[in-house]
């Protein structure tokens, strides 16, 4: 059995808040359906074994991986874009909603965690009582030599709650002056980002397009590839463009136009796509010869049209990104703490009113990223 293995063991009676056991506030999801299936409820807190840290939550954020999970999005059976479940449907027959697996509900969802340590178990010494941390969501199973992983909050209980445990060797010190909303804003969205940019090699003499990218991801893309010195094309909502020219890129289009007509054939080194659809094709005409185009989300539709000429008689790379690569965590830790890039919260929430905020995020006016701030 690896380290992490035992992570996918799911035992329901965690959330038994009958026994002697301390209790804490939770978002519990209890299946695959609308907002009926988030209960704001007592749940028992999590004691630490060997290996392993509680946290108190500070603040955790809010992504379209939760909405996603929940609604069941992730099942292959799905071929329409995030909007095509409904949040009013209180059933689903998808049983295969998470990456493609049975989720394990009843769970705690909340990718994005920043925390203080509480406790600690057996063979956590590098760690200290009261340090505020950060934790990396995205664990590698088997180590980083294997693709495997696990994610918190899809397949263990996560950071929507007042505590929650993880493995030791997830938990990264973060030392900085932002606040605990502005660091819940960084793992899912920074760290999705960063691994895209690290796995297609983005440099300085690259000329990029980056779509969405008013989002939480899009606009992380941005600042991170403007860190490295890149020429940064930004696609986004029209009301939204003076925002994204705000944090870096270099030009901004809004969303829909002929990027052809904008841009020309063969224009772009890098692609960096979490929308797909129907302008996946475009996309690779964009690209000149030897791009390479990474991904890791598919919004407007997983079931794309491509010409395969576009792609072997350019000799494009295109790059699936899920598994995050060694060094992406403890470098955004880096960038952070030398103040290379910032945070963009766009609204906080308490805890109890997941509901709402979720709400909010799918009408996709804001700015940023959302976060949700449990009880004291």
């Amino acid at each position: 059995m690896s380290d992490l293995s035992y992570l996918r063991t799911n035992t329901p009676d965690r959330f038994n808040a009958d026994s002697d056991q301390p209790t804490m506030k939770a978002v519990v999801t209890t299946g695959n359906g609308g907002y009926e299936k988030l209960h704001y409820c007592d749940v028992t807190i999590p004691t630490p074994g060997p290996g392993e840290v509680l946290i108190k939550v500070l603040a955790a954020g809010v992504n379209n991986t939760e909405i996603n999970t929940r609604l069941g999005w992730y099942s292959s059976s799905v071929e329409g874009g995030t909007e095509q479940l409904s949040e009013t449907d209180s059933e689903s027959t998808i049983e295969d909603g998470g990456w493609n697996e049975t989720t394990p509900f009843p769970l705690i969802q909340g990718t994005d965690c920043c925390g203080e340590v509480t406790d600690k178990g057996e063979g956590t010494s590098e760690l200290e009582i009261g340090q505020r941390v950060l934790v990396r969501a995205c664990m590698r199973l088997n180590g980083f030599d294997s693709l495997d992983n696990l994610w918190m909050a899809s397949d263990f209980d996560g950071a929507f709650a007042q505590y929650v445990k993880v493995p030791a060797s997830e938990v990264f010190e973060i030392n900085c002056d932002w606040s605990d909303e502005e660091l819940a804003t960084i793992p899912c969205a920074y760290g999705t980002a960063e691994n895209m940019l690290y796995r297609a090699d983005v440099k300085a003499t690259d000329r990029l397009l980056v779509t969405g990218a008013s989002g939480g991801v899009g606009s992380a893309v941005v600042q991170l590839a403007k860190r490295r010195g890149a020429h940064v094309i930004a696609v986004a909502g029209a009301h939204k463009l003076d925002l994204v020219r705000g944090i870096g890129a270099d030009q901004v289009l809004p969303r829909d136009p002929d990027l052809i007509a904008e841009l020309g054939e063969s224009s772009v080194n890098v692609v960096i796509d979490n929308v797909a659809g129907d302008q996946f094709g475009q996309l690779l005409k964009l690209m000149a010869r030897g791009g390479r185009y990474a991904s890791s989300g598919a919004i407007a539709g997983p079931i794309t049209t491509i010409d395969m000429r576009d792609f072997y008689l350019k000799d494009l790379t295109l790059i699936g990104c899920t598994a995050w690569d060694e060094p992406i965590f403890s470098d955004l830790i880096r960038y952070i703490e030398n103040d290379e890039i910032r945070p963009l919260v766009a609204q906080s929430f308490a805890l109890k009113d997941i509901a709402t905020a979720q709400q909010a995020f799918l009408e996709k006016r804001h700015f940023g990223n959302f976060v949700l701030v449990p009880p004291a």
